[in-house]
């Protein structure tokens, strides 16, 4: 028998909200539509009527559980933000700075699930090269290995 793992779904109250939100906001686009089941070409799918699919009680169904999220990274951080304030989504928290340098952004999507929305490491490995900091300051600035800020560097990530 081959198990293969294929991809997270997330339960949502309305899928065509759901739709508008991902391909508004994110600009991601649907690889399969089966109504109430919607693939998107980023690698997940969310689903209408979940208690029902997997015969379970609707309110068992949890929202806000805060056990888990969907992360992306963009290139501009500040482009993003400015494209997010035409939104009107509620935030975990205002934008901040990690330790590691990497500024994120979490908000709420329509049904609860968190949507953390981080500047691309590769980016920040190259601001800080650009900067003359050496692969090594780098490396322990942004708490990742050497070999990823030489392929930042390369621009082969």
């Amino acid at each position: 028998m081959k198990l293969g793992y294929k991809l997270p779904l997330l339960a949502v109250k309305d899928v065509e909200a759901s739709k508008k939100f991902y391909g508004e906001l994110f600009g991601l686009t649907v690889a399969m539509d089966l109504g109430r089941n919607v693939t998107f070409s980023a690698g997940f799918a969310i689903q209408q009527d979940f208690a029902w699919l997997c015969d379970l009680p609707k309110e068992s169904v949890v929202e806000r559980s805060h056990n888990m999220e969907l992360y992306f990274e963009v290139e501009d951080f500040d482009a993003f933000l400015e494209r997010l304030a035409a939104f009107n989504v509620e935030q975990v928290h205002p934008p901040k700075t990690h330790e590691w340098k990497q500024r994120v952004a979490r908000i709420y999507d329509p049904d609860g699930h968190i949507i953390e929305i981080g500047e691309s490491m590769a980016v920040i490995a190259r601001r800080f090269l650009a900067q003359g900091k050496t692969p090594e300051e780098t490396a322990a600035l942004i708490q990742h290995p050497i070999e990823f800020i030489i392929a930042s560097k390369e621009e082969k990530i």
